[in-house]
């Protein structure tokens, strides 16, 4: 049967596949696409064996932590994509959208009864890992969990890589054979699916299918559900359509630039991916492909031995090999860290030699102290900083370069390392649409240490953590019109830097 390679499918409890069933059901959590997804492929895979059709539930949760107007605008857009989508294709998708904290619970349960096996996704970060665990233990049905993260399955490497030089060194020994099986960009070509299956009334009575009124996502939606309202929607749409914009807006318009002028803030050449990437709305490898198209790029570039350079080994373009290496080292050694480790995202988890040295300096007398709440109103002695928390609040994202200060001062401007550390995730999650991800996580403890190195010389606070300063970055980097869009005109002080 296996069309999805059998590295990147966990099967999460002993139950049994059921030939009895009424369908497959593929309970669509994370990889949120119609194309390109290894668990759609999967599910796809079980309905010809079986030859039973294949229903979809996608749900949207209110009671997780940071649920926002935000957020569910984001995900509602994609859900509005996925239904048009899978019109017209063999499968019967079902959006669900909680109205109330819990009133989903007991769907999939009811669902799975009724199934031959259910298939979903799987993803290492927030409290995916947890609800599946939980799941698996009540199904009466066989439930697995398909990796289609990234170009390497999570689990062709069972060790914790310490830098991005090492896990590109394993990357370019070992990824060759991966790329060879990429998911189906439409895996319902040539596919023999028995036609929709109806769902049973007395589930669409107790959880009613979302309407296209409420996949419209408005204002007046958002506001009828149990979210916070506080957290405005982002500045850009959600959806497999939005983010295919997006991919080619970048390569048509910015990949020339990548390699010069990703890190400059008014430059805005950096893909902005991340946030379709992590609610699944687009993939990883359709990414790749894409890209490898533009470069008439073919396996035969590859070079022959891994140095673990950041350029070179492609054969590309030095801007595309840049971006390769943002969207497949960067991004999948999160993934790597976060699905061995179950403290991901506590402070144990930092380096001994990162731990040591924070503990050492935390008593370190600080210039300045906030709050929480100060951090969050963007008001701190600090224009440039303000202004990149600003974004991150109006916007739902911030420059890439400008995440790594905005990390650095918040760990200067702390009580003590470990409140740093609540602040970032408190502020990442509920702002960022990106956050919440593997790869969010490896942002935020890189500012402690995580895949770096002890640096000199020693300093107050940081000691030998990799010092920062919004100075240093208005020297090396144009700053002041993003200043300007974002916290006003620059003062005297941003003059003189």
């Amino acid at each position: 049967m296996p069309s999805v390679p059998e590295i990147r499918v966990r099967k999460l409890n002993d139950a049994p596949v059921s030939g009895s069933g009424d369908f497959v059901l593929y309970w669509m959590i994370s990889s949120r696409r119609a194309t390109c997804n290894f668990a759609l492929q999967r599910a796809i895979d079980w309905s010809t064996k079986l030859n039973k059709p294949i229903v979809v539930l996608e749900a949207l949760r209110a009671g997780h932590e940071w649920a926002s107007d935000r957020l569910h605008r984001f995900v509602l857009e994609g859900m509005a994509d996925n239904k048009a989508a899978f019109a017209g294709k063999p499968v019967r998708y079902y959006p669900y959208v909680e109205p109330s904290i819990g009133a989903g619970s007991g769907l999939v349960d009811e669902l799975a009864a009724r199934a031959s096996v259910v298939v979903t996704d799987d993803f290492p970060c927030f409290f995916i890992p947890r609800m599946l665990k939980k799941t698996a233990a009540r199904l009466p049905t066989q439930l697995e969990a398909v990796d289609s993260n990234g170009l390497l399955p999570m689990r062709a490497v069972n060790s914790v890589f310490p830098t991005a030089y090492a896990f590109r060194r394993f990357l370019q020994r070992e990824l060759t054979p991966h790329l060879t099986e990429l998911p189906e960009p439409d895996p319902f070509d040539g596919a023999k699916i028995p036609e929709p299956a109806p769902i049973d009334p007395s589930i669409l009575e107790k959880w009613p299918e979302a309407t296209d009124e409420l996949l419209e996502a408005s204002d007046k939606v958002l506001s009828d559900l149990p979210i916070d309202h506080s957290v405005g929607p982002a500045a850009f749409s959600g959806g497999s359509s939005a983010a295919q914009d997006a991919l080619q807006t970048f390569l048509d318009e910015k990949l020339h630039r990548y390699h010069e002028d990703r890190s400059q803030p008014e430059a805005d050449v950096a893909s902005g991916l991340s946030p379709w990437l992590h609610f699944g709305h687009i993939s990883a490898s359709d990414v790749f492909a894409q890209l490898a198209m533009r470069e008439n790029w073919n396996f035969d570039q590859l070079a022959d031995n891994a140095k673990g350079s950041r350029n070179g080994w492609w054969g590309m373009s030095e801007p595309a090999e840049s971006f390769l290496d943002e969207l497949i080292t960067w991004r999948e050694l999160g993934y790597n860290f976060c699905w061995q480790r179950d403290d991901y995202d506590q402070y144990e988890s930092l380096p001994e030699w990162a731990r040591t040295t924070l503990e050492e300096h935390a008593p370190d007398e600080r210039p300045h102290v906030y709050s929480l709440d100060e951090f969050e109103a963007a008001q701190t002695h600090d224009e440039l900083w303000n202004a990149a928390q600003t974004q991150l609040v109006s916007e739902g994202r911030m420059h890439n370069y400008l995440r790594m200060l905005w990390g650095k001062k918040i760990l200067h401007w702390s009580e003590s390392p470990r409140e740093a550390l609540r602040i970032m995730i408190q502020l990442n999650n509920k702002y960022a649409v990106d956050g919440r991800n593997p790869n969010s996580y490896s942002g935020i403890f890189w500012v402690l240490g995580r895949y770096d190195r002890a640096w000199g010389p020693e300093r107050p606070i940081f000691g030998k953590i990799r010092y920062m300063t919004s100075e240093n970055t208005a020297r090396k980097f144009k700053v002041k019109d993003y200043i300007r869009k974002y916290s006003g005109p620059p003062s005297s002080q941003l003059e003189m830097w």
